[in-house]
């Protein structure tokens, strides 16, 4: 008989592992650096993988309250730093690492999100040179989508009003850094895309860190750029900033003042331009006028313009001798025909029964109308119709014989 012994059950022992390890508090809050590897993105939205290094591997779940927050999409193979809190997961007695938060080792999380998201909608062809629009050589009116208090936009309406005073402008005031931005830049592309009296969108703000310019890397901000219609000059940061804004749009300018530039022409470049080509446009008639009018005196030095009379007259004799030739030729094909026609009638006439008939013959047909070839189809007691060149007579055969014929 064996000695009396507690005995647990396997679920009894997986919790009190579970306690012991959630009463640490080292592994209450860890930080966790590895490889990915055995990634999986359920459908529920939780992450299962496995980040190990070169000798050992730890089973992670990164669940969809707390990933959705994560900026990039993780991948097997990605080197990360994960922070999170050790703990076992009872059903499976195998402990494993619940991550709070993940970024990229070695690489910022907002440079990764940026390279997947630029990448996704080149595949997708957002970037393509021939769906841009062309910028219009004279808009009318520019809408000007910035902050109402940046640098930028007074840098733009003093560009413009310098360079061509007759433009309008409409700013459309919207956040452009920090929560929020991007659905307000959205807001004020779409509302922009609602009236049919914009011939251009400037998308402006001034030069700052990622983390500044980040509104303009976030995908729905492409996509609005992607569906205006109106066209869109992105103008976003310094020279040296590339945003995701910059290779959607149609245009890309350096700076806002750059964007002001591109959109409308200098008006006093334009002034000297439309005189000089005035000046060339004189120069080019008035040597056309001088060439037009060497060639007329040319024209009225020839003898043709000297004696004019006799020109005509020659041209008249000509005429006159044409007209001759050409009434002679229809006389002598009137003649032809007539003779052709003659001959014609002749023939006919030769071939007319009557002509026959008038000699003495006569033709047969028989009581339904038909011409009796033989005396074959002639049967005694009908009818038979002999057709003479005066008249006709209505007889019956009486009788038949084959193979004689009757001599006058």
């Amino acid at each position: 008989m064996r000695n009396a012994k507690t005995i647990y059950k396997v679920s009894e022992i997986n919790r009190y592992i579970k306690n012991l390890i959630q009463g640490d508090l080292q592994l209450r809050d860890i930080w966790v650096t590895g490889e990915i590897s055995n990634f999986k993105h359920h459908r529920s939205g939780h992450m299962y993988f496995t980040v190990k290094d070169g000798n050992s591997s730890l089973r992670s779940v990164f669940f969809r309250r707390e990933n959705i927050r994560c900026i990039f999409a993780p991948s097997d193979g990605m080197e990360v730093i994960l922070h999170g809190n050790i703990s076992v997961y009872e059903p499976d007695g195998v402990y494993q690492l619940y991550v709070f938060e993940m970024e990229p080792a070695g690489l910022g999380s907002l440079y990764i999100a940026y390279e997947q998201l630029k990448s996704k909608l080149e595949v997708e062809g957002l970037f393509r040179q021939e769906l841009k629009k062309n910028i219009p050589v004279l808009p009318k009116k520019i809408a000007l989508v910035t902050s109402p208090t940046g640098a930028a936009l007074q840098d733009m309406i003093a560009t413009v009003k310098s360079r061509f005073p007759y433009v309008q402008l409409l700013v459309v005031e919207s956040l452009v850094q920090g929560a929020g931005a991007a659905a307000d830049i959205v807001r004020a592309l779409d509302l922009l895309n609602r009236r049919n009296d914009i011939d251009l969108i400037i998308l402006a703000r001034g030069g700052g860190s990622l983390e500044d310019l980040w509104p303009f890397n976030e995908e729905i901000v492409a996509r609005a750029i992607h569906r205006s219609v109106i066209p869109v000059i992105s103008a976003v940061g310094h020279e040296t900033d590339f945003t995701i804004a910059d290779f959607v749009a149609d245009y890309r300018a350096a700076t806002p003042t750059a964007a002001a530039q591109v959109a409308v022409p200098d008006l006093t470049e334009e002034l000297i331009t439309i005189r000089q080509k005035s000046e060339r446009a004189a120069l080019a008639l008035n040597r056309k006028l001088q060439q037009e009018k060497q060639m007329l005196d040319y024209i009225v030095s020839e003898r043709f313009f000297r004696l004019p009379v006799l020109r005509v007259k020659s041209l008249k004799d000509t005429l006159d001798r044409f007209d001759g030739e050409i009434k002679k030729e229809i006389i002598r094909q009137l003649k032809l025909s007539d003779l052709k026609l003659s001959a014609l009638i002749d023939k006919l006439d030769s071939y007319s029964p009557l002509k026959v008939m008038n000699r003495g013959y006569s033709y047969c047909r028989d009581e339904n109308g038909k011409i009796i070839r033989t005396i074959k189809d002639v049967k005694p007691g009908k009818l038979l119709n002999l057709n003479f060149k005066d008249g006709r007579a209505i007889c019956r055969p009486e009788k038949i014989e084959e193979g004689k014929v009757l001599e006058g």
